[in-house]
C-alpha cells in the first residue's frame, strides 16, 4: 500500500512539473505556443483552475434576471460547489453557500420566490434573506427552540462576495480579490457610456442555454477572435466582414474583437430597437465583444447588450447561459415582440454555428500530436492574451509555486 501511494505521488509530482514547464512556455514574453492538452482534459488541472483562475478573481455566476424580485432564490452548482443567489429585502444580490449550517443539507433545491425565509427541510432551521439563522426548532429539546449554550448568531449561512454589473451576478470565492470596480476598472472605463444604462429584460425571449461537449476555455477562446468569421458565420460575415473587425487586447483583464459595421436587418421594414441616448458616434455603427476573464463573454451595441456566463462541468463539458438586455422600457410593448424573438433567434444561430468548432477542438485535445498549437501574429493576439493570463494565474497559485520549488531542486 505504501509503495502504491509513493508511486502515485511521484506520478502526480512529475505531471505537475511537466504542466508547470508548459505554462511557463505559454506565459513567456514573445511566445506563440498555447496551453497544453492537460488544461482541457485533466481533472487535477481543472481543480487547479478552480482554486486559482476562478476562486481568486471575479467570476460570472448568474444573472440579475435570475433573482429579479426581493425574495427570489436561484440555486446553482459552480465548479462542484452548491451556491445560492438571493435577492434580499433591500434589493441587493447576495450569494451564499447553499447548505444548512447544522448538518450540511442542501438548503434550496429549486429556483423561485422564498417568501423571505430559507428553510431547511431536514430539521426546519430557518434563515432570513441576509443569511442570519432565525429559527432552530427543538434545539434545546422538544418544544424548546433556544438553548443557553447555542448562539444562533454564530451559525448563519456562509456568504460569498457578490457584485452586479451589466446584468451579471459576479462572485469572488476566496474573498481576497480587489473590489469589482478596481479589479475591472479597465472594462468599466472602456464602456463607461453604458454605466447607467437601464437594463430591460423581457423574459424567455432574452434567454438562451447551450450544453457543450467542450472545455470551458475553448468557448472563451473562440469568442475572443474574428478569424473564423468567413467560414463559420457566413451570414454574419455578409454584413459584418472580417475586415470590419479589430482586435481588443487588455493583458491581464480581457480580450476580444470589435466591429465597425453593426447594422443587422431584423425586420423587412427596417424597424430597430430604441438606442441608448447620448452615445458617442462610435456606437452608431460600432459594437464590441470581449471575454472578461475568466468566464464571461460580453457584447455591447447601441440598442442592446448581452452576457454569456460559461459554467465548467468538469474538464470536458460546459454550459453557456446567455441573457439579453435592451436599453428602453418601450421594448416590452407587444409591438416589439416579433423583433425581440428575431433578435434572440439571430444570436442563437450565430452561437450554434460555433458548436462544431469548440467541440471539434475538444476532441483534438486528445491527440498527442497536438502540443498547444500556434498563435498567428495578426489574427490571434486576443486568444493568446487569454492563454497568457490563464497560465500566469495558474503559476501564481499554490501548486504552481510548489512545482517551481520542485523544478529548482
Amino acid at each position: 500500500m505504501t509503495d502504491i501511494v509513493r508511486t502515485e505521488t511521484i506520478l502526480t509530482s512529475d505531471k505537475l512539473n511537466v504542466l508547470h514547464l508548459a505554462l511557463e512556455s505559454v506565459s513567456a514574453e514573445g511566445g506563440t505556443v498555447g496551453l497544453p492538452n492537460a488544461c482541457y482534459t485533466d481533472d487535477e488541472t481543472m481543480e487547479r483552475e478552480r482554486d486559482t483562475v476562478f476562486a481568486k478573481h471575479w467570476a460570472g455566476l448568474g444573472f440579475t434576471a435570475d433573482i429579479a424580485k426581493p425574495g427570489d432564490c436561484f440555486p446553482i452548482d459552480f465548479l462542484g460547489q452548491p451556491l445560492l443567489m438571493v435577492r434580499d429585502k433591500g434589493g441587493g444580490a447576495r450569494v451564499f453557500h447553499n447548505v444548512c449550517s447544522h448538518r450540511g443539507m442542501i438548503l434550496v433545491e429549486k429556483a423561485g420566490p422564498s417568501k423571505g425565509v430559507l428553510r431547511c427541510r431536514y430539521h426546519s432551521w430557518a434563515y432570513d434573506l441576509e443569511g442570519r439563522l432565525r429559527r432552530t426548532p427543538y434545539v434545546g429539546g422538544a418544544g424548546q427552540d433556544t438553548h443557553p449554550d447555542f448562539d444562533p448568531t454564530c451559525h448563519g449561512l456562509r456568504e460569498v462576495r457578490a457584485h452586479e454589473w451589466l446584468g451579471v451576478v459576479w462572485i469572488n470565492l476566496d474573498g481576497m480579490a480587489p473590489p469589482f470596480e478596481v479589479a475591472n476598472d479597465r472594462i468599466l472605463a472602456r464602456w463607461r457610456e453604458f454605466a447607467d444604462a437601464p437594463l430591460v429584460h423581457t423574459g424567455e425571449d432574452c434567454r438562451l442555454t447551450f450544453e457543450l461537449a467542450t472545455n470551458w476555455k475553448l468557448a472563451i477562446e473562440n469568442y475572443c477572435e474574428a478569424y473564423h468569421l468567413p467560414w463559420v458565420h457566413p451570414a454574419l460575415n455578409s454584413y459584418s466582414r472580417i475586415e470590419d473587425h479589430y482586435n481588443i487586447v487588455e493583458p491581464g483583464h480581457f480580450s476580444g474583437q470589435g466591429s465597425t459595421v453593426y447594422n443587422p436587418i431584423l425586420s423587412p421594414d427596417g424597424r430597430k430597437f430604441p438606442a441608448l441616448p447620448n452615445l458617442s458616434a462610435t456606437w452608431d455603427t460600432g459594437a464590441e465583444y470581449v471575454s472578461l476573464y475568466p468566464n464571461v463573454m460580453l457584447g455591447v451595441h447601441r440598442d442592446h447588450c448581452y452576457a454569456i456566463v460559461v459554467l465548467p462541468d468538469g474538464p470536458t463539458r460546459c454550459r453557456e447561459r446567455l441573457c439579453l438586455h435592451y436599453f428602453d422600457e418601450a421594448v416590452r410593448d407587444p409591438d416589439y415582440a416579433e423583433l425581440r424573438l428575431t433578435n434572440q433567434r439571430t444570436w442563437s444561430q450565430v452561437f450554434m454555428e460555433d458548436v462544431f468548432a469548440v467541440e471539434g477542438m475538444q476532441k483534438g485535445r486528445a491527440s498527442p500530436g497536438f502540443g498547444g498549437g500556434v498563435f498567428t501574429p495578426v489574427m490571434d493576439p486576443p486568444t493568446r492574451c487569454f492563454h497568457v493570463w490563464t497560465a500566469q494565474t495558474m503559476l501564481d497559485g499554490p501548486r504552481g509555486r510548489e512545482a517551481a520549488r520542485a523544478a529548482a531542486e
